[in-house]
């Protein structure tokens, strides 16, 4: 013998009604098989929709019958031969008056009891179920019709009835083999009370009256046919990459159906495993997809984490006082509390303090729950020995779930630091000794991510998502786009990196879309986006609360560099070209860096200094290992290391400038170069990441500019430097005049840090650089004599944004 369940999806139209047919008369074929069938899809709401009004004195809810009417009736005419319709649209017809005349009764009294709600709700199994009898006798399927009311015994809890088991057992075990054909067909979530009126099995009442059958008839096994191919690693809703569960044991079933996964209930569970029978779950629409099996002991693999589930919303209800501690009794007195309101207590953690009790309850009986604990410790509250009940709502309970994790250490430990990583905050946590479950409670704004940040943790055939929102379009942001659009593939193959931009701003419009952007298009994306508003940018992209988020700033912009800190506190990574914030005062540099380690996130910055070089990853390497700078040398800008390369004396200074601007070497506005603040900037940096805490006005800048050259415009600066070509000559030729060459030098030694032009000699290890070429020197307790050396172009939109890209694995990888 076996046992087939349809849900609700499963019988919903004709269509889906004819699949089951076909799926029944197959397993009839194989070994006997009782058919229990859940009300059409709707349905069941539909009727207690129907029973509220009517007891509102809604008179709508006549509206609503007639619509469950015709929609039976339209099934029972598409899905069975004009001969055949008569006798099952009378069987219809007849219920369907049933039901309003019970709902006339409702609207009569304006009341709605337990009892009649049950009654009311039956209707949709009945219907249903005849109609599949009906088809399957059009079909010439020998079968019999079975009423689930005679045969299942419960006590008198309307709406959620407990089971006579050995009642029950006597009947199914009578009724079923008596009639000796290969297919039975019974209503599923109805039963009876001892006096014969009509009980429900309460939620997943119809999988609970298979389950009932299948352990009553020692069934071979239990199908559960809904409209998902199993039971799966996570919400497909939530999670795209989720896959199904081959095989699971009862006890990890049990655990995922208690938080959230709706394709089995807890109680479904149970009569079978006592058996040990087999439960499959299986997709009618793909019924050639293998489904999950749940048994007693699956076969053990490399998936310790078997799945993950989540529940809510729930309500976080927190009893706390120093009159706890010692004291017996509290926690069965708030229990107690709980259940004389029929609260379901979802999760229980308590401190080993004994000051605390923590439970979660689900979010319509927070209320009740709250007043009923009150209550209950209303003099202890009064004495003070106990604060008021705390209760904190919209929160949800995400689960870790896996038998094998007990063999596994570290479990806990990767599951919080994933989610930390995330910005998604654990409000309590409860693991079994069993350590089959770990949960933990959390925003409920939070599931998406945090269920998609676990998936991806815990089951290693899923490629990591990164979401990146780059701010600055202009020459570095153009070549960081094109670089991550060719890089995508590659990325994906082997680092199972699933990169995609969700956002770009300019400083005129933005665009953000989860879904990513197309980065062969980006820029009709962009064009077709809002105006940019910092605020208001931020605040969606925080509303999307995207897993793995680095915001990229490639501008130059201190309101740009504002909105740092805000990403920071809720663990979107930053890595910014942007040299604003890292070298404004010494106070807001450190903030961030706070809120980085704080909130367990990164605040990324290499291409503030030399481009793509690894001067500021290479520094922080040394001093991690132990080491101490004692001093630093270097030439930071590729735009003046350009000028003084190529400035001989043959071309006017100011003519060698301006190629350094048309090459794309320079700012906008070159005298931030040719001036050395930016190098004063750099500097500032590295001295600062140096463990120094300067502020930029301790920066001593040697400028070689004439000052007439910083005054007015950009066009006047090039009038100046024209004007001032002899000056310009002069340093130059006392170089020359002594073998040397000039170069921009910034320096720091002894707490001091200063920029200006020095002329140095061949022997120097600053002398022989070329182009647009970048160095450091890096003087340590281990570099004593022969310094640390970093060389390389320093300057280029394609090797800064090699660098930005650099950073933006960095923060993800590390």
């Amino acid at each position: 013998m076996q046992v087939l369940k349809f849900g609700g999806s499963s019988v919903a139209t004709a269509e889906n009604i004819g699949r089951v047919l076909d799926l029944a008369e197959a397993a009839g074929r194989r070994q006997p098989a009782v058919v229990v069938v859940s009300a059409l899809g709707g349905v069941t709401d539909a009727l207690i929709g129907a029973g509220r009004r009517a007891a509102a004195a809604d008179a709508t809810y006549r509206d609503l019958l007639q619509e469950l009417e015709q929609r039976h009736l339209a099934v029972v005419r598409e899905l069975l031969p004009i001969t055949g319709q008569s006798a099952v649209l009378s069987v219809v017809k007849t219920h369907c008056n049933e039901l309003e005349s019970l709902c006339d009764g409702i609207f009569a009294l304006g009341e709605l009891s337990d009892r009649t709600l049950d009654k009311l709700v039956s209707y949709g199994e009945l219907l249903s179920s005849k109609m599949v009898a009906a088809g399957l006798a059009a079909r010439g399927a020998a079968h019999q019709w079975l009423d689930s009311r005679q045969l299942i015994r419960t006590d008198a809890r309307y709406g959620h009835a407990a089971v006579d088991f050995a009642a029950t057992h006597d009947r199914i075990q009578a009724a079923v083999p008596a009639a000796g054909v290969p297919l039975y067909v019974a209503p599923g979530f109805i039963a009876s009370a001892p006096d014969g009126s009509t009980t429900t099995l309460g939620r997943g009442g119809s999988d609970y009256t298979a389950a009932i059958f299948a352990g009553a008839l020692s069934a071979s096994q239990l199908e559960i046919w809904t409209d998902v191919s199993g039971m799966m690693t996570a919400d497909p809703r939530l999670v795209r990459a989720a896959r199904p569960i081959p095989r699971i044991s009862y006890q990890e079933a049990m655990e995922l159906s208690h938080f959230g996964a709706k394709v089995l209930y807890p109680p479904t569970v149970q009569p079978v495993m006592r058996q040990g029978i087999p439960l499959w779950i299986k997709n009618t629409f793909a019924p050639e997809d293998e489904g999950t099996l749940v048994e007693v002991a699956p076969p053990a693999n490399h998936a310790f984490v078997r799945g993950l589930s989540s529940i809510g919303p729930v309500a976080l209800l927190r009893l706390e006082g120093s009159g706890m501690v010692g004291i017996p009794g509290f926690s069965r007195r708030l229990f107690a509390a709980l259940a004389r309101e029929q609260v379901n207590v979802i999760l229980i953690t308590q401190s080993s303090s004994e000051h605390s009790i923590c439970v979660a309850v689900s979010a319509p009986e927070a209320a009740r729950a709250q007043q009923a604990a009150d209550a209950e410790f209303a003099p202890e509250i009064l004495a003070g020995r106990l604060d008021p009940l705390d209760r904190e709502d919209d929160l949800a309970i995400v689960a870790l779930v896996g038998e094998q994790m007990k063999n596994h250490p570290g479990i806990s430990g990767r599951m919080f630091g994933a989610l930390g990583q995330n910005g998604v905050n654990i409000r309590a946590i409860a693991q079994g000794s069993s350590e089959k479950n770990i949960s933990t409670v959390i925003r409920q704004q939070d599931v998406r991510k945090a269920i998609n940040v676990l998936h991806e943790s815990f089951f290693e055939a899923t490629a990591r998502q990164v979401n990146v929102v780059v701010t600055g379009v202009g020459n570095v942001g153009r070549k960081l786009l094109e670089q991550l659009s060719r890089q995508q593939p590659w990325l994906l193959e082997k680092l199972r990196l699933n990169l995609r931009v969700v956002g770009l701003a300019t400083s005129k419009q933005f665009v953000l879309d989860e879904e990513g952007i197309d980065l062969s298009n980006w820029q009709a994306a962009l064009e077709a986006g809002q105006a940019l508003n910092l605020t208001t940018f931020t605040e969606q992209l925080l509303a999307l609360n995207l897993r793995n988020t680095v915001f990229v700033d490639v501008t130059a912009s201190a309101d740009v560099a504002q909105v740092y800190a805000g990403l920071l506190a809720k663990s979107v990574a930053v890595v910014a070209c942007n040299k604003v914030a890292a070298s404004s005062e010494y106070q807001s540099y450190a903030h961030l860096k706070s809120l980085a380690q704080e909130f367990n996130t990164h605040f990324l910055f290499e291409t503030n200094v030399g481009a793509g070089l690894p001067i500021i990853g290479t520094l922080g390497d040394l001093l991690r290992s132990g080491d101490e700078v004692q001093r630093m040398q270097a030439v930071l800008s590729g735009t003046l290391n350009f000028v003084f390369n190529n400035y001989d004396g043959t071309r006017p200074f100011a003519e060698v400038v301006r190629q350094a601007q048309d090459e794309g070497y320079t700012e906008p506005d070159p005298r931030l170069d040719l001036t050395g603040v930016d190098v004063a900037r750099k500097i500032l940096i590295l001295a600062r990441e140096a463990g120094h805490p300067l502020e930029m006005s301790e920066v001593v800048n040697e400028s070689f500019l004439p000052a007439s050259c910083l005054e007015g415009d950009v066009p006047a600066f090039y009038e100046q430097l024209a004007v001032h070509e002899p000056h310009f000559r002069g340093l130059f030729d006392a170089a020359a005049a002594e073998g040397k060459k000039l170069r921009f030098v910034a320096s720091f030694a002894d707490g001091q840090a200063r920029v200006g032009l020095q002329a140095l000699p061949p022997s120097h290890d600053l002398y022989s650089l070329q182009g647009k070429d970048n160095a450091v020197l890096f003087y340590t307790n281990r570099y004593v004599e022969q310094p640390l050396v970093i060389k390389g172009a320093g300057a280029g939109a394609e090797v800064t944004a090699s660098g930005v890209f650099a950073d933006v694995l960095r923060a993800v990888q590390s």
